[in-house]
């Protein structure tokens, strides 16, 4: 059966045959339940993300109402992926120099080194106790170590992250929100503490992202420190998702383990196709500005598109066969990382932090791909984000 809607498809337990009804349908779909047009194939998803006038967020809105006054509030609106404009072209660009000066052999190494520290700190006896560590914990500590800091306050940096990643769902209830935005606060003082203490010496991520924002011109500290924070958001969730939907891919293909152990090289090549063939982030929304056309139907400020990105990086016109996982097809175009303005710069560090956490975890759990596990998807409008759990738990 088909999901109800496109907002329940992500946490829905097979939504890909409703994708394909999508791409299959109409260019640009309205759906009058939900007030907005629905994009789904690969060419109209194009479009709409290299359009000017679609805006990442509402002109008269650009921060959520329910943080609006917050801390997490101003964090939200400081973050480059949730703006657009010229004027953000070069702190983009700092980031990006920033997170591709880092080898990812470093990203590797530091992703085995705090697997080692996950293991000791993940709480013993229960496999799915293990995995939320892993899936979640494990990737957002990677990059906080990348940004310099030592093992205690990385760890502290993960545990506010828990609660403040509550602030940009619209399902969050008014305590998660309150919890968020107090976590926002230890989050921001934390990272601008240490840019501030930051030493020309340094070799880390944090003084990188200082050094390219300073040729570009990017001198506003606090916006500097929203995104560090809005970095490590990214890691704690759609990397997340990542390496849980990987999980459930290889429970679903339990042969794939052992090529993987004969073949290690191949795990890069797995974890693209795993992002393509199903993503973490499913879809995201356009906002018109201004009056323009996308798929020669004419658009009015106010109009809310839904790009189906996971349908999209499903769509036959630019896969073949696109339901079978291949991990020797060319694996773009992918657009669960976004395309043109709003491309993700950390895609090559998510699949170098995937790729060698699934084999540290293998290493420690062989027997992960039949093991007693069973899953349902975290609730989420757009994320696709296991949250595991042993098949008992669901009989009682």
């Amino acid at each position: 059966m088909h999901p109800a809607h496109v907002f329940a498809a992500p946490t829905h337990t097979d939504p890909y045959p409703y994708y394909a009804a999508l791409v299959a349908g109409p260019a640009l779909v309205f759906a009058p339940e939900l007030g907005v047009w629905i994009a789904a194939r690969a060419d109209v998803v194009a479009e709409v993300l290299g359009n000017p006038c679609c805006k990442v967020r509402p002109v008269a809105e650009p921060v959520p109402p329910a943080i609006v006054g917050t801390v997490a509030g101003t964090l939200f609106g400081q973050w480059l992926r949730m703006q657009d404009g010229s004027a953000h072209t070069g702190p983009k660009r700092a980031l990006q120099r920033a997170l591709a000066a880092v080898p990812v052999p470093q990203v590797q190494e530091t992703t085995r080194a705090c697997a080692m520290d996950v293991v000791h700190a993940a709480p013993h006896g229960l496999l799915v106790d293990m995995l939320q560590h892993w899936t979640h914990v494990l990737p957002c500590t990677v990059v906080a170590r990348l940004l310099g800091f030592d093992k205690e306050v990385a760890a502290q940096l993960v545990g506010w992250m828990a609660d403040f990643v509550a602030c940009v769902s619209p399902l969050s209830t008014p305590a998660q929100l309150a919890q968020a935005s107090c976590a926002g606060q230890a989050l921001r003082d934390t990272v601008r503490a240490a840019v501030l203490a930051a030493s020309p010496s340094a070799d880390n991520l944090l003084y990188g992202v200082l050094r390219e924002a300073a040729a570009v011109g990017w001198d506003d500290i606090e916006a500097i420190c929203a995104n560090l924070v809005g970095l490590l958001s990214q890691t704690f969730d759609a990397t997340a998702g990542l390496v849980g939907n990987s999980i459930v891919a290889l429970r679903r293909q339990p042969g794939r383990v052992e090529m993987l152990h004969a073949s290690p090289a191949q795990w890069a090549a797995w974890v693209q196709e795993l992002s393509r063939h199903d993503p973490p982030v499913q879809n995201t929304r356009r906002y018109v500005a201004e009056p323009t056309t996308v798929a020669g139907i004419a658009l009015q400020p106010g109009d809310t598109i839904v790009v189906v990105l996971a349908a999209a990086s499903r769509d036959p016109a630019v896969h073949a066969r696109p339901h079978a996982f291949d991990i020797g097809r060319t694996p773009d175009p992918i657009y669960g990382f976004g395309t043109g303005a709003h491309a993700c710069p950390g895609q090559a560090w998510a699949y170098a932090i995937v790729a060698t956490a699934l084999q540290e975890l293998l290493q420690r759990q062989p027997h992960l791909a039949t093991a007693p596990l069973a899953w349902r998807y975290r609730p989420s409008l757009n994320g696709r984000i296991p949250q595991f759990f042993t098949p008992t738990e669901e009989a009682a």
